[in-house]
């Protein structure tokens, strides 16, 4: 029986920048050194996007930090692009959305599966104007100032 994990690395900062209007998860192609570090925490989405090419869909910006026990032969570069597996189904649905004009994809969340596996949530997303981020905001404040005077 496998434990279950606790690593989940999120992009908070999309959730301000962007509406997301799907969610989708995917699977990743990672070498065994960068899924070592992902099991140590050491990944970061900070303007981690998604991008097409070829038919298929790619992660670009994510960074997974070198794992400290590689040896030479098995480093890999932080920040190189990796492949998202989705089916065939939700990859032409997914090419055809971001033809719009305003929409893209983001990764929101990495994390470990039940199965051992990194997943990654990525959201098709449209940006944010300045006064919705505003609004954002205002939700956020009030949401606190409730919770405190709550208890």
């Amino acid at each position: 029986m496998r434990k279950k994990s606790s690593i989940e690395i999120k992009n908070r900062r999309a959730s301000f920048d962007y509406t997301f209007l799907e969610r989708y998860t995917a699977g990743i192609v990672l070498c065994g050194s960068e899924i070592k570090s992902i099991r140590e925490g050491k990944a970061s989405l900070v303007d981690a996007f998604c991008y097409f090419h070829d038919g298929e869909l790619y992660v670009k910006n994510m960074q997974v930090s070198l794992y400290h026990w590689a040896g030479a032969w098995s480093r890999h570069d932080p920040k190189r692009d990796r492949k998202l597996l989705l089916r065939r189904k939700e990859l032409r649905k997914l090419q055809r959305a971001v033809k719009d004009k305003g929409v893209t994809l983001v990764a929101v969340r990495l994390f470990i599966a039940d199965n051992g596996f990194a997943k990654l949530d990525i959201a098709l997303a449209k940006g944010k104007k300045d006064y919705d981020k505003r609004e954002a905001l205002k939700e956020k404040d009030l949401r606190r100032a409730m919770s405190k005077n709550e208890f």
